[in-house]
């Protein structure tokens, strides 16, 4: 009987449980603890509609990789070699252009920074609109319209600049597409400004006569919305899945080496998400034919270098095929040193390189998208560097963020102008020169490195850069001499190496120079100082076969 009883209890007890409703896990909670795999498998899901269109550019991609001189791998690579006119080139336009322009916040990392609990961005984003459950990065989307953008005023600015080549921000961490992709409905001319931006953009640049570019920032996507998994968020919502990735917990074992050591990052990268990054490239390359690619850092991941050949070989096969092979840069060891052009963020070299390299750098100094209240650096600051660069064998790769109109901010405009004005006096001793035997002389020494630019001293009336082109020796001297005349010390008769004199000029003035060649170098007579002026470039004509 006790037994019978106490089956009954039990059995009303499950019956009363069963009849209460069982509370349903909420869309936007923490799913921080999920698998990798998980996560990855639901951005997957998310993403299947265009698995068809993925699956026909990446059969492409396998095509073209094996069609041409180069092949995915980085022997074959290796080989690659610069075009001339990237060379003579010397001066680019990087446009850091988005989303994240409208909260015009902390930087353009705000989307990933606005879900990451106690940052500045999520206490501004959740006080000014409210939690992160209820409007997240994505109702961005609908704000950021680009109503006054004219890609023709634009084009004309960058010509107007001196700038020989322009790379727009295709794609960058935040995930939504600045064009017209046939693999996502997160793009620029499906919403937001229902435009095709960077499409309009190529148009008005390449009718300028300007080489055009595009930079993808799309493999850091895979981990950059993480900090959404790990509080209450729309991030977790399979709803959003699509745009906000696969959003993978960042492993990294932490070296101080600002992601210079991705051989310690050990964040999962799927199969499925890394195909799609190849297969997203390789729309670019073929809808707008890219003269230059541009990736971030994170694309020699471990996981990722595979794919990363594939690319290389398919997209410079495919160059080749229209003109001149394409460029990728990269950064730090992410690709094979000859496979591509190094590139070195907010920073340069302290001595002279065997091969092409660039620096990219922004004309803002706290982001590199459009904030509120940001700062800007000088002419005289863009122009030095550049004259820096250029005598090292780079080349300066100039960022602007516009705002979320369209409009390019006046303070940007004014200084694209400055130096393109100095350019239009002076681009004789940078556009096509070559390094001379050493890069240059005097007191002020580079900072060296990444994120190192505003930590050189400001030049002196004795700091001197050199480049050459043809039988002239550019001597660019960095500040003007209180006194009546200038010495360049490293010209000396040894230094020219039995080359003589023929004249000295001024770049914008119009008489020779009176001079004197003595033991302890060129000893030129100034004339009036130039009205404006943030370098000085003095053209010393030599004889002899070029």
């Amino acid at each position: 009987m006790l037994l019978q009883f106490h089956s009954k209890v039990f059995c009303l007890s499950v019956a009363l449980i069963s009849s209460f409703p069982v509370m349903a896990q909420s869309s936007t909670a923490p799913t921080a603890s999920a698998g990798a795999e998980s996560l990855a498998d639901a951005w997957s899901k998310a993403s299947a509609k265009y698995d068809g269109s993925r699956n026909a550019i990446l059969a492409d991609v396998e095509r073209g990789a094996h069609d041409g001189q180069f092949r995915p791998d980085w022997i074959s690579l290796s080989r690659y070699q610069v075009p001339g006119w990237y060379r003579d080139a010397k001066f680019g336009i990087f446009i850091h252009w988005g989303v994240y322009s409208v909260p015009a916040f902390g930087s353009e990392w705000y989307p990933r920074q606005m879900y990451i609990a106690g940052s500045k961005e999520n206490e501004h984003q959740v006080s000014v609109y409210g939690p992160l459950t209820k409007f997240g990065y994505k109702d961005f989307i609908p704000m950021f319209k680009a109503q006054h953008f004219d890609p023709q005023a634009w084009a004309e600015l960058f010509k107007k600049s001196g700038a020989r080549y322009v790379v727009p921000v295709f794609e960058h961490h935040d995930g939504f597409q600045m064009y017209d992709s046939d693999l996502s409905d997160w793009t620029a001319a499906k919403m937001g400004p229902h435009r095709d931006l960077m499409g309009d953009l190529e148009k008005a640049v390449r009718g300028q006569g300007l080489y055009f570019g595009a930079s993808s920032h799309r493999i850091e996507h895979d981990w950059f919305m993480d900090g959404g998994r790990s509080i209450p968020s729309d991030v977790n919502d399979p709803r959003y899945a699509a745009f906000y990735g696969p959003a993978q917990i960042q492993l990294e074992d932490k070296t101080g080496g600002n992601g210079s050591d991705l051989a310690d990052d050990w964040t999962y990268v799927s199969p499925g998400y890394a195909n799609d990054w190849l297969a997203r490239d390789a729309e670019i390359v073929q809808k707008y034919h890219p003269d230059i690619i541009f990736f971030d850092w994170w694309i020699g991941q471990p996981s990722v270098r595979p794919y990363l050949a594939r690319f290389a070989a398919y997209y410079y096969n495919q160059s080749l095929k229209r003109g001149p092979v394409g460029i990728i840069t990269f950064k730090w060891v992410d690709m094979q040193k000859d496979s591509g052009v190094l590139d070195i963020e907010r920073g340069q070299l302290d001595q002279s390189l065997d091969r092409v390299w660039q620096t990219d750098t922004s004309v803002s100094n706290k982001s590199w998208g459009y904030i509120e209240h940001d700062t800007f650096k000088t002419p005289d600051f863009i122009v030095h560097q550049l004259a820096d660069i250029v005598s090292k064998n780079g080349n300066l790769l100039l960022n602007i963020g516009p705002r979320s109109d369209g409009t390019i901010p006046d303070e940007v405009q004014q200084v694209l102008l400055a130096v393109g004005g100095w350019l239009t006096v002076n681009g004789d001793a940078i556009y096509g020169t070559r390094p001379w035997t050493i890069y240059g002389e005097g007191p002020t020494k580079v900072a060296a490195g990444s994120f190192q630019d505003t930590k050189t001293q400001n030049y002196t009336a004795e700091d001197f850069r050199f480049t050459t082109r043809g039988n002239n020796l550019y001597a660019i001297e960095l500040a003007w001499p209180s006194a009546n005349e200038t010495v360049v010390h490293s010209l000396t008769s040894d230094a020219l190496k039995g080359k003589q004199i023929q004249s000295v000029t001024l770049l914008g003035a119009n008489a020779p120079l009176t001079y004197h060649l003595r033991p302890d170098g060129l000893h030129i007579d100034l004339p009036a100082k130039p009205a404006q002026g943030y370098a000085f470039a003095f053209r010393v004509a030599l004889d002899g076969p070029a």
